[in-house]
């Protein structure tokens, strides 16, 4: 089981204290790809060159705006590439921060099928080898380690192949002490669900972030996954075609005005790059759907709303930190 001693936090461009995280967006992601795809399909809109370029220059408006700090989500499913990551990392002036796991949208590689305890080619699960080597060693026979653990579940509930990924992660964390952060559904009430299997496995839940919890308009709900322990995510600010940004804030006041500002991380789960969303579509359908809208628009609304500093530096600093510095050494 994990510990309350403060760690070193690992990034792309080495390891910092936890006093020097500061300002820190806990859920977004620098590019977001399809390595086959991207091999066989190439986005017309992808340059690798120009994309790492926008890349740097989007965070260094983020370091003006006194973000020191970024958790880049992209994990196996996602196209996760840390030597492009590393490239931009080396050129920013913001520091990122690794993740494992996999993002298991439409189920597990066929590779996964086939390999693990008691499976046709039998031994160990190499999921859980690979989210321990990504933490220990380096991601991809990089030095680059891996300081958060994402895992996914949707509106299909625990499936079987996210089952095993949510095992595997529960595996790393209770050896490595690193925090989870999920992909959930809000409109299923997944998280409940989430915080039930994680709770079987051994996680405190108090190292477990519930991801996309601020889509819910569910003031109940939200309320028992943070009684329960957990930080909500209110993590896709800018999303709005999935959930008004007003609906957003609405529920973030409610909890805020409940006591609840311990439990609450901001960020927008956005890209510089998606294959997903692409940049044209994103500007013209999604235009606030980018790092800076928690500085530009959120935080002035918080303040406008009459709260006071302490809650949002709370929000942007001491929750973050409490989460990617309180974890058993390693």
């Amino acid at each position: 089981m994990g510990t309350t001693t403060a760690r070193a936090i690992p990034t792309f461009t080495g390891d910092v204290t936890p006093d020097e995280l500061g300002t820190t967006l806990v859920h977004e992601h620098v590019f977001v790809g399809h390595p086959e795809l991207d091999l066989n399909l190439p986005h017309p809109e992808w340059d690798e060159d120009q994309a790492q370029d926008r890349a740097v220059a989007g965070l260094e408006r983020l370091y003006a705006l006194g973000v020191r700090t970024v958790v880049d989500l992209t994990v196996p499913g996602l196209g996760r590439n840390v030597t492009r990551i590393q490239r931009v990392a080396e050129r920013s002036p913001v520091r990122l921060i690794a993740s494992t796991g996999y993002y298991t949208a439409d189920g597990l590689p066929q590779f996964f099928r086939t390999h693990g305890p008691g499976r046709l080619v039998d031994g160990p699960d190499p999921l859980i080898e690979l989210f321990l080597r990504d933490i220990r060693e380096g991601i991809a026979g990089t030095t680059v380690r891996a300081g958060m653990l994402k895992v996914f579940s949707d509106a299909g509930g625990i499936t079987p192949d996210t089952e095993r990924v949510f095992t595997a992660a529960a595996h790393a964390h209770l050896e490595t002490g690193v925090p989870i952060t999920t992909h959930s559904d809000s409109e299923s009430r997944g998280g409940t669900a989430q915080q039930q299997l994680l709770t079987r496995l051994g996680v405190p839940l108090d190292r477990v972030v519930i991801g996309h919890a601020g889509d819910s308009d569910d003031l109940d709900y939200l309320m028992s996954l943070a009684d329960a322990g957990s930080f909500l995510g209110f993590d896709r600010f800018g999303m709005e075609h999935v959930v008004p940004d007003a609906q957003r804030f609405r529920m973030l006041c409610e909890l805020l005005g409940r006591g609840y500002a311990d439990r609450i991380l901001l960020s927008h789960d956005a890209a510089f790059f998606s294959r997903i969303t692409p940049p044209s579509w994103r500007s013209r359908v999604v235009p606030h759907w980018h790092m800076e809208n928690v500085h530009l628009r959120v935080l002035p609304q918080l303040r406008m709303a009459g709260f006071d500093e302490s809650v949002l530096q709370e929000l942007m600093i001491g929750n973050p930190r409490r989460l990617l510095a309180n974890g058993k050494a390693y």
